[in-house]
């Protein structure tokens, strides 16, 4: 007599030898406790593991002898299979998961910052409600750490903000976004409407980190205008978009933020206001990114669709402030 639908669904993941599992954790942290940290185990149980698979292969995997571990040329040959063979069986168990109605397995992203923290959570939330046993894992970034995530097949699917200056990746668009000036309620700018590009010359600016996607939509308009990035006052640079909305509440600066970063914030009105910048719109088109090669297959490409879907209706996302959406109150 066969067994329910899904009992094999949920047994798959054990069809990887254990040993190759703890190997491939150990590899990617080049440290036993943090492989054992990861897996759950003792660090005795993880060198226990290892030592059986180098007996089993009768070869040496890994170099001890120093301060820190490292693969040998050995270590590195069965990586590259081990990777490739636990890709191979999660898509088996994502192409057997549509016989019991339902896609199942792991789903591995990767989002540059903004898109982590204001736009994948509530996708993510709607995807798993229609696929339960979807196991999403999603590591974030700046633009270029993503690319480079996508590129060495550390994560399926990538999204990211700013152009992917790679030939090795493909892109999609799926969302407009456009960044906003900010400035503190109290600031002398706070009351205008907008102001003009050579003003940004002498502001205090804030601005994220070199490799932002958001820092080179802002760099590469304003060179449009004349103004290199030579030119800016960059009073400090941030790794976060909360990072940015704290530092110009505080005073330190102004800041350009994506409009996404200011959907359910309470601040913008009281504490923040939004000012245009004469002649200027800093619109972009946040990017969805894979690996060249075929097509994406099982759940990744149903992600895709979904998102494609999901952000085409609008469905689930609540539209974030535009210019004049924050008016100074009277």
């Amino acid at each position: 007599m066969l067994h329910p639908r899904g009992v094999l669904i949920e047994s798959m993941g054990s069809l990887e030898n254990f040993r190759l599992t703890v190997f491939r954790k150990v590899a990617e942290h080049l440290s036993f406790r943090k492989a054992a940290e990861d897996l759950y185990l003792t660090q005795p149980a993880v060198s226990l593991q290892i030592k059986a698979l180098e007996e089993e292969m009768n070869v040496v995997l890994l170099d001890r002898s120093g301060s820190q571990v490292k693969l040998t040329r050995a270590g590195e040959m069965l990586l590259k299979y081990a990777v490739k063979s636990n890709a191979l069986l999660d898509e088996a168990r994502q192409r057997i998961a549509t016989f019991s109605g339902s896609q199942g397995g792991a789903l591995s992203l990767g989002a540059s910052t903004t898109i982590a923290q204001y736009v994948l959570p509530s996708l993510l939330s709607q995807f798993c409600a229609l696929h339960p046993r979807v196991q999403p894992t999603l590591v974030s970034g700046n633009t270029e750490q993503i690319v480079s995530a996508v590129v060495a097949e550390k994560v399926v699917l990538g999204f990211i903000e700013g152009p992917a200056l790679s030939r090795e990746i493909l892109s999609l668009p799926f969302l407009e976004d456009e960044m906003l000036l900010i400035v503190p309620a109290a600031h002398e700018w706070a009351e205008r409407a907008e102001v003009a590009p050579a003003d940004l010359r002498t502001a205090r600016l804030l601005l994220r980190e070199r490799g932002s996607g958001s820092r080179k939509i802002i760099e590469l308009a304003l060179e449009k205008q004349g103004i290199r990035r030579g030119a800016l006052h960059v009073a400090m640079e941030l790794d976060s978009s909360e990072a940015i909305k704290s530092a110009v509440e505080a005073g330190l600066g102004v800041g350009f933020i994506s409009r996404w970063a200011l959907t359910k914030d309470a601040r913008v009105g009281p504490a923040l206001r939004i000012v245009g910048v004469k002649g200027l719109r800093f619109k972009r088109q946040f990017q969805m990114i894979s690996p060249k090669g075929p097509g994406l297959e099982g759940l990744a490409g149903e992600f895709r669709n979904f998102v494609l879907t999901a952000t085409k209706a609008g469905q689930g996302m609540k539209k974030p402030p535009t210019l004049g959406h924050a008016k100074p109150r009277s």
